[in-house]
């Protein structure tokens, strides 16, 4: 038997050497690109005084102050770093519920249990910072004032123990579409700010069932967005309708074909009816993002073979991972954007008119993939990290994964949280992998 020790170096090297195929591959990719190859910048290490970064979820770019936001949870906290100077900044505290744990259901011991954790997701709207948590638990946060101090708290389901995940905000309105992903049915909440006070009033719920809504979201619902152009909210929907019951795993058959997954429309004016679904084939809507001339980037999280089904690292096809671009006035779709896929957050950057899609679970392994919202095309895998099968805590927080991204439009820069390891550099306590073009390399 192999000794832990030798097992971590077998990983760390099986990784070096995909990081530099991947590098070598990505560099020809790029060249031919006139805005020039993404590669690593710089790392802002986790200050030592806090917790090792294993346990995350979503992040935030605040592009008017061009500070950074990222949900915590090893730390139960809020991360801030300033986008410009590459510097951690401080951790906001409010009560998060940090990792949560849970008996083993397959044998001694506790495990991490995702679904009552938190933070969760992170947005910004002006002054004022909101987070979800554990317990239903939406918060408000003062960012004017030092340091950073709640200032209300609501609850989108009284005595639900269950996580407030991924959130979305109307600048113009005051208004919060906030997803409860780990209930069955799913459901989301309009939540009314008070942009003078921070004040939180709960609205509508909408709950995503076949009585409802006409919608059956059997394994969840994920990263909501809100459109400027047609005032209404949008959120990805992994699997619609599947006869063989909720919360299947996504390599599992869907009463004898695949799931289709899809995108929901909904209208905060109108009571929070959902006034359209937009379906998809062969992707599992999880990261869902707003690029140019209204086209919807969707991060499927589940890579497909060749053969239409869902692949595997032991398919005896090949992989065929794609990224779905689909307009948002309509639902057609533009374009199956292939190589990249296995994601969670995305993000468009207007600066440079790329999305930037957090693929932990690409088939190439875990990578920060970049595609041309204009030519609609992939322009390059940079390799990420995904920790999994390495020590962490004990109890065990589950393996930190490249998850989650978020980019600065003033200088063009992604900042990806790489859970803690001995690969990139200053990551021993964990950072946020800051990727760009370095001065020089734009042609």
């Amino acid at each position: 038997m192999l000794r832990r020790s030798s097992i971590v170096a077998a990983v760390f090297l099986v990784l070096a050497i995909t990081l530099t195929f991947i590098q070598t591959n990505n560099a020809r990719a790029a060249a031919d690109d006139p805005k020039g190859a993404v590669r690593l910048l710089a790392t802002v290490p986790v200050p030592g005084t806090l917790q090792p970064l294993r346990a995350f979820d979503i992040s935030w770019l605040d592009a008017a102050t061009q500070l950074y936001f990222l949900a915590d949870r090893s730390n139960a906290s809020v991360d801030v770093v300033d986008a410009k100077t590459n510097q951690f900044v401080t951790n906001i505290q409010a009560g998060f519920a940090g990792v949560a744990f849970q008996p083993n259901p397959n044998g001694p011991g506790m495990v991490a249990d995702n679904a009552r954790s938190g933070p969760n997701g992170v947005v910004v709207g002006g002054r004022w910072l909101f987070v979800t948590d554990a317990g239903s638990r939406v918060v408000s946060i003062d960012l004017n004032a030092n340091p950073p101090v709640q200032v209300d708290e609501v609850f989108t389901a009284q005595g639900d123990s269950l996580r407030a995940d991924e959130l979305a905000y109307d600048p113009r309105d005051g208004i919060l579409l906030v997803v409860n992903n780990a209930d069955d049915p799913p459901f989301a909440t309009l939540i009314a700010v008070d942009k003078a006070t921070g004040k939180l009033t709960l609205g509508a719920r909408i709950t995503f069932d076949q009585q409802s809504t006409g919608v059956d979201a059997t394994n969840g619902a994920e990263q909501p967005l809100w459109d400027p152009g047609t005032r209404k909210f949008y959120l990805s929907i992994p699997e619609i309708n599947c006869p063989g019951g909720h919360n299947n795993p996504p390599d599992k058959p869907c009463g004898g074909g695949y799931p289709l997954g899809g995108v929901v429309r909904i209208d905060p004016h109108s009571s929070g009816a959902v006034d359209a679904l937009f379906q998809v084939s062969f992707c599992q809507p999880a990261g869902l993002t707003l690029g140019p001339r209204h086209d919807l980037l969707l991060g499927c999280s589940q890579a497909f073979d060749t053969n239409g089904q869902a692949w595997s690292a032991s398919d005896k096809n090949s992989a065929k991972p794609i990224s779905v671009i689909m307009d948002a006035r309509t639902g057609s779709i533009d374009k199956n954007v292939e190589g990249v896929s296995g994601n969670d957050e995305v993000w468009f950057n207007p600066g440079d008119d790329r999305y930037y899609l957090a693929a932990r679970a690409n088939p190439t392994g875990p990578v920060l993939g970049v595609i041309d919202a204009n030519r609609q095309t992939l322009v390059q895998l940079v390799p990420t990290i995904n920790t999994a099968g390495l020590p962490t805590a004990s109890p065990p927080i589950p393996a930190g994964t490249s998850h989650s991204v978020a980019v600065d439009p003033v200088n063009n820069h992604a900042l990806v949280p790489l859970p803690a390891n001995n690969v990139f550099p200053d990551c021993l306590n964990g950072c946020i992998g800051v990727f760009g073009i370095p001065k020089g390399d734009v042609d």
